[in-house]
Parts: structure tokens; sequence; C-alpha cells
């Protein structure tokens, strides 16, 4: 996991979900740029007359002009979480007899021999027996299960669910995250989806492993860790013919065009 700040602290979720302690405590990691301001505004040069081509013609550079360029830092949401359930379920399991059996019997319970209807069923048994193969019988059981689950989850600025595409290391990270954001407060961008609502969608993502048709149904979620990263992001103000004004984004962390 990407080393920061760190403030842990676990959530828990009893059997009607709710936080039993609605406060978070975030962990901040700000990427250091590898990209300067310079090559960030080569980069830019590079590519500024693509926003404003039109059809299949495009200005000259020198038609387009590069308004201003800023560093900013864009939040990322990382989550990760233990789901741990214990329950009961019913559950169907396929076993192998001998062909001679026509069924077995467990306690007061009594199971056929799984057989077709009809014609296609007493063929299918023919054949069953003429090759010695096994004769199959379905068990109606009832299954007590153990989970123990994590999972990780990621989010971009704008909530949409992501794989984190940076590879950090401690070269990378800032040694501190907080003073960095207050130079550029004016240019940093916080998480649009909350973290309420991050931690949602970690939790449905845990509880998709439990089957429908649970009983005595016993959950815990632990969030273990909420890491807000911060990725540098140039952002550069183009104008182009008849005062037309375009964005264009350079990630400083992975030197390429967002």
């Amino acid at each position: 996991m990407i080393n920061g700040n760190s403030h842990k602290k676990l959530y828990m979720y009893s059997n009607d979900n709710k936080l039993a302690d609605s406060k978070y405590k975030i962990k901040t990691v700000v990427l250091r740029p590898i990209l300067d301001n310079n090559e960030a505004e080569q980069i830019v040069e590079n590519r500024k007359t693509s926003l404003f081509r039109s059809m299949l013609q495009k200005p000259k550079k020198s038609e387009v002009h590069v308004h201003s360029i800023n560093l900013s830092y864009e939040a990322f949401l990382i989550l990760s979480g233990r789901y741990n359930a214990n329950f009961y379920r019913k559950s169907i399991h396929q076993i192998d007899v001998d062909p001679t059996v026509k069924e077995i019997i467990v306690g007061d319970d009594v199971f056929p021999v799984k057989s077709g209807k009809g014609v296609l069923g007493k063929f299918n048994a023919k054949i069953k027996k003429g090759t010695r193969r096994k004769n199959q019988i379905d068990l109606e059981l009832e299954e007590h299960v153990y989970l123990d689950d994590v999972q990780e989850i990621a989010f971009d600025h704008h909530g949409k669910e992501i794989k984190i595409p940076y590879k950090t290391s401690s070269k990378l990270i800032e040694s501190y995250p907080r003073r960095t954001l207050e130079k550029t407060k004016n240019n940093v961008k916080k998480p649009e989806i909350t973290y309420d609502a991050a931690v949602a969608r970690l939790t449905s993502k845990l509880k998709k492993s439990v089957s429908i048709g649970r009983r005595n149904l016993e959950e815990k979620i632990t969030i273990d860790e909420i890491i807000e990263l911060y990725v540098p992001i140039y952002e550069a103000r183009l104008i182009g013919p008849k005062k037309n004004v375009r964005l264009i984004r350079v990630d400083a962390i992975r030197k390429k065009v967002l």
C-alpha cells in the first residue's frame, strides 16, 4: 500500500450497515511531479493545434496562443476493507454413486438417483449402465459458511471507479504533503465523491460474495484505510481562432496528455 501521512483507523459495520464511527481518518499522499514546467510547455506546444481541428483542417501554431499553464493537484480516493461473515445457506451437492444404487438415505431423508424424464431419461440411464459410469445423486444440504474477504477500490476525481494507473515509490511521494497542498491550494481539486459514498461502494463490492437465501447472517465490515492521493496535473488554457478556448491537461507523472 502507498506510504504517506499515516492515520489508520478501523470502521465497523453491524447488521444494520451503519458506521459505528462516522469520522474518517484520511491518509493524505501527494505525488511529486516528474515533468517540469518547461517539459510541460513543450508538450502543450506540440499538441496545441490538434484541439482546434475542424474537419480535416487545423490552424497554424501561430494562430493558437497559450494563455496560461498551471500545475494543479487532482485527488483520487483509494479504499481498502475486509468483510467477515458467518451464516447458513441452502445448497445442492452432487455426488457419484455406483450404477446399482437407486437411492441413499441420510438420517430420515431419502435421496433418489438423479435421472431424466421419459424416453430420454431411460436412454441416458442405459448409456450410463452400459459404459459402467456412476449414477449421480443431488443432496439438498445446508452449509455453514465463514467468509473472510479483502477488497480494494479506487475512484478518480469525479467519483468513477478505476484502476489506479500510478506505481508509486518513495522517490515520488512528497515528504510534506499538506504543506505542498497548502502552497497550491487554489489549484487543488478535492474528490467529488464523498467518503460515505465511497465506503458504500466498497461495502457493496465486499458483500457480493454473500449468496441469496442466507440464514442467521452475522457480518462485520472493516474499512482498513482511506487514502486521498493527489496527482500533479499541468493544465494549459489555449486561445485559438475566433477566440475559441480549449484546455489541455498533461499528467506530470506519466508525461502524457489526458
